[in-house]
């Protein structure tokens, strides 16, 4: 009986540090993400608000995305078709750039792995052997992820075929940003999240533990609560203006500093990738979407005007701009805590990695779930918030060190912004990176980083690395038996993506307005043994 009794009282103790009023500030993609997320996965005794405005305007733009998105809507029980087909969004095997070891060279990061590994050693590891000695196609060859897009074809991955080149399909998408916040925010409030309009105008705080405890609306309503989540931009109107949380500045190492976004008409060929393509002090995107394509111009300031990069992204827009550009300020880095006191940041809030690999919803995404393994009471315990912010850290530094690479290897010869770039020490970690794989090929991945081997290899190759050797195990084959392996998988896949639908067809017989039946699919080209 006394057990029973204990039991009860700290369930009754601990009931009553719960949460009881949680406030999210900001709408856009973080905010609706945030409060779609949270009322599916929290009790529904707590209460969540989202304050925005619509007088002030979020920065989303056409959104490119890597395959973990896939995740987040399963989680949010979301009809993939239907997610589609109101964000206007297309299907993305991976992310091209263009000119970006050298002028005029193309290669693609594809999702997914490559080849077929072996027990001895990776597939990539026989290909480097065959590569270095001219007896081996370039490295696009053997991924389905990179052969596809160059001709435009897309299917999902079928589920009864574990042996086929097919099954490797890894995809992500492209989609409106706004559409999908206006998607979500209607999810969240069928689940009971309350939306309040209006410009805040003061963030009250707690004189003697510093947490914020309310907002006053420019109404001059205040709204209070526990834990407050900022979603407000880059501004960070509570992580930074209230608690002067400090930010770690990255510009040194990516210093891209401006952005000018507009969208454009469709091309006539729907491509299933993001375009990423280098000009003189910066780079392009291109992210295709099933009604227009979006596009923006990444640059430095120091090395080129805003007018100058406005021009040169005009003068490479597929088709006609469909509204003025936008100019975007921003510096690389991170909030020195992403979580102070009771205030967590979300979004571009928290820190803002440029666009180069589509991480920014990804980085949104891993945020919440942090947030959900680590949710509070109350008592805010300080070990579970440094535990936060320490993982939060090694994130942003590992995602930084692969946008670093892209910058560091490349090879463009009379850009004062590239020869920045290509001098420029790195941290450590980096040049490690670089270094290993020059010497024999070696790619290893550091605890839980986004990026697998498969990212660093074509991201290195394709920017010109080249290795010295590769690993010595793979000799214990001969080169006529490691040929025909490396050929029956290049076989292999091209017969597949041969009978893929395009991504344009694709589309229409799924996940567009009206459905199109392109008849069933032939067998599909499996590996061999």
């Amino acid at each position: 009986m006394q057990s029973e009794l204990t039991l009860n009282t700290d369930a009754n103790a601990q009931n009553t540090r719960a949460l009881k009023d949680l406030i999210i500030v900001g709408g856009g993609t973080a905010g609706w993400m945030t409060a779609a997320a949270l009322s599916r996965c929290l009790p529904q005794g707590l209460r969540i608000r989202l304050v925005e405005s619509d007088q002030i305007s979020t920065i989303g733009v056409g959104e490119a995305t890597i395959p973990s998105i896939r995740a987040f809507n399963q989680l949010l029980n979301l009809d993939e078709d239907e997610f589609i087909r109101q964000t206007q969004a297309t299907f993305k095997l991976g992310i091209e750039f263009v000119n970006w070891g050298k002028p005029g060279d193309s290669y693609i990061h594809g999702f997914g792995q490559i080849g077929r590994d072996q027990v001895v050693a990776k597939f990539y590891q026989y290909w480097l052997k065959m590569y270095q000695a001219g007896k081996a196609p370039d490295l696009e060859a053997f991924s389905i992820n990179t052969v596809a897009p160059r001709h435009a074809k897309f299917m999902r991955p079928p589920k009864d075929m574990p042996n086929s080149p097919l099954s490797d399909i890894s995809y992500a998408f492209h989609f409106d940003a706004g559409l999908y916040a206006r998607y979500l925010r209607g999810i969240a409030e069928r689940q009971g999240v309350l939306r309040t309009e209006g410009r805040i105008v003061e963030v009250q705080t707690n004189a003697q533990n510093g947490h914020i405890t309310a907002l006053r609306m420019e109404s001059d309503d205040l709204i209070s609560a526990d834990f407050f989540i900022d979603c407000s931009g880059l501004s960070g109107l509570l992580i930074e203006k209230t608690l002067q949380t400090g930010y770690e500045d990255w510009s040194h190492y990516l210093p891209a500093d401006s952005a000018i976004a507009v969208p454009c008409t469709s091309s006539e060929t729907l491509l299933p990738y993001t375009r990423s393509t280098a000009h003189q002090a910066g780079w392009q995107w291109r992210i295709p979407l099933q009604h227009r394509t979006g596009n923006g111009h990444v640059f430095c300031s120091k090395f080129m005007s805003a007018d100058e990069a406005q021009a040169i992204l005009m003068r490479n827009l597929d088709g006609e701009a469909l509204a003025e550009p936008r100019l975007i300020r921003f510096t690389t880095g991170k909030r020195k805590r992403a979580w102070n006191k009771n205030c967590v940041a979300i979004g571009l809030s928290g820190g803002f990695m440029e666009p180069l690999e589509s991480t920014s919803i990804h980085m949104i995404q891993t945020a919440i779930m942090r947030l959900l393994s680590l949710f509070p009471d109350r008592g805010f315990s300080q070990v579970d918030i440094d535990t936060y912010n320490a993982q939060n850290d090694e994130e942003y530094q590992r995602i930084r060190d692969f946008l670093i690479m892209h910058y560091k290897l490349n090879q463009h010869p009379d850009s004062a912004f590239w020869r920045y770039c290509r001098e420029m020490e790195v941290p450590k970690e980096v040049q490690h990176r670089i270094d290993l794989y020059r010497s024999h090929g070696r790619i290893f991945r550091l605890g839980e980083e986004l990026f697998a081997e498969a990212s660093w290899l074509q991201v290195m190759h394709g920017q010109g690395l080249r290795a010295n050797g590769y690993h010595p195990l793979v000799d214990q084959r001969s080169e006529e038996d490691i040929a025909y392996f490396l050929s029956q998988v290049e076989k292999t896949i091209q017969k597949c993506v041969d009978v893929m639908p395009t991504h344009a067809e694709f589309i229409a017989a799924t996940c567009a307005a009206e459905k199109v039946d392109f008849g069933v699919m032939p067998q599909s080209p499996r590996y061999g043994t």
